[in-house]
Formats: structure tokens, sequence, C-alpha cells
């Protein structure tokens, strides 16, 4: 993971916890990394505390080590409460001024809420949506301290339910494809040692069956459903369309 802070991303994925993120586009960050895109991640809280980790410092190295296994430029852990995270001013701000210092022109946030898991992940969508807001606001810079405003360009949004296939009333959807990031995607999550043990190995195979349930209805071997507000367009309509017979028909 790169340390380096002197230009601006492409894209950042925010989540309430670290893991979160990993677990709802974590092979698309990687995809994107491998090509050569500057990708980051916020954490909104350290993720702390949790059951079965010592204390932050652990969380954190489990979290750097996942970044690195991405491939992301950097990662960044805001200072609001883990459990106790509420959709309010300071928060919003907070992630605000982190985006006008990022700069990315894409930010993926989180979608819906996660029935009977941490209401944190509610929060935090309804925080990401008012920071992309207030991140491009003028005649306002007594809030974020001196930083320039910053429009971001797009918003898509991600969901870390695994249990439901159901989809989110929010706007249209697509997949990405992570064929070749599934492993990546995969290894990031189990970086988490204190939340992933082995007997939560379960969890696991159900992002393995999950990221392989939409790649397949998508033609993909894996792939990530994604949520946005904005249309999207197609280069390619045939791949778009059909991508597994666009491949082959480009295949020399």
């Amino acid at each position: 993971m790169s340390s380096d802070s002197s230009e601006p991303l492409d894209l950042v994925a925010v989540g309430a916890h670290p893991d979160d993120v990993e677990i709802g586009c974590g092979g698309t960050l990687a995809r994107l990394a491998r090509r050569g895109y500057r990708v980051g991640i916020i954490d909104l809280t350290d993720g702390e505390p949790t059951p079965r980790s010592p204390g932050p410092d652990v969380r954190l190295a489990e979290a750097r080590r996942a970044a690195d296994i991405l491939g992301v430029h950097r990662r960044e852990t805001l200072a609001l409460p883990n459990r106790r995270l509420f959709d309010c001013f300071d928060a919003r701000v907070e992630l605000a001024k982190l985006l006008r210092r990022l700069r990315p022109h894409v930010v993926i946030g989180m979608c819906g809420k996660t029935a009977m898991a941490s209401p944190d992940h509610y929060q935090a969508m309804l925080i990401i949506d008012a920071a992309v807001f207030y991140a491009r606001l003028t005649k306002w810079d007594e809030h974020f301290a001196g930083l320039p405003p910053h429009t971001v360009t797009n918003q898509i949004n991600y969901s870390l339910s695994l249990r439901s296939l159901d989809r989110p009333d929010a706007g249209g959807c697509f997949v990405a494809d992570i064929t070749d990031t599934l492993e990546a995607k995969l290894a990031a999550v189990r970086a988490y040692e204190t939340q992933f043990p082995p007997e939560k190995e379960h969890v696991l195979r159900l992002i393995d069956a999950t990221s392989r349930h939409y790649g397949h209805a998508a033609g993909f071997e894996a792939g990530e459903l994604f949520w946005t507000n904005r249309l999207i367009g197609a280069d390619d309509l045939m791949y778009t369309a059909c991508p597994a017979y666009a491949r082959r028909r480009q295949t020399p």
C-alpha cells in the first residue's frame, strides 16, 4: 500500500468498519489497481471494540495487510465511534474533509440496511451520501479547515447482504467482473484473522458463492453488484450485453 499523498485518487471506497469494503467491492478495487488506477479505502471507524480482536492496533494491522493484498494505494481511518456511528453534522464534515484531500473522481459507498447486522452500515450510507455533497460546497470554508471544494464525478454503491439476493430499491444496478481478482478479494477478507477465524469459514464460502452468483448472472465467472442513481453508458454494447461471446470473438 503506497502512502503517496501528492496525487489525487481515481476512486475511493468507503465502509463503516475495516473489512466492509473488502467484502463489498474488494475484487473491483483489486482489478482497478491492476489496471493502473489509483484507488483508496476509507474506514469511518477502526471497528473496535469487537469480540475477537485484542485491540485497535491489531485490527489496523489487518486492514493494512488487506489493502496490500488488493493493491490499494491509500487507506485512511476516521476516528468515528464503532457501534455508536450516527449520521450527524460532525461525521459528515469529517468525511467531506477527507474527500477534499483525496479528491477522487468516483466514490463507492454503502447501500441499504443489513438486517440483524451492525446498524452502523445504514448510518454510514447516510454519512457518505451527505459527505459527497458537502465536499463540493463553497462559502462554507470555516467547516473544512481551508481545504478547497472538490466535486465527485459519480457515486455508486455496494451492498453487504450475503444471505439475500434481493436487490435494494436504490436505482439501477450492474455487475463488475472480478473473475481474475476473486481470489485476491477472498485473501483480503482472510487477512482479518480476528474477524474470520477457521470457525467462520462459512462466511468466506458465502462471499465466494455470492460473487459467483452475480458473476454468472452477468456472463462472468465472478462479479460484484453495484447500484447507481445515474445512467451509465456502454462503450461496447456487445460486450455489455454478452461479455462471454464478445471476449471469445476478440481472442486472436
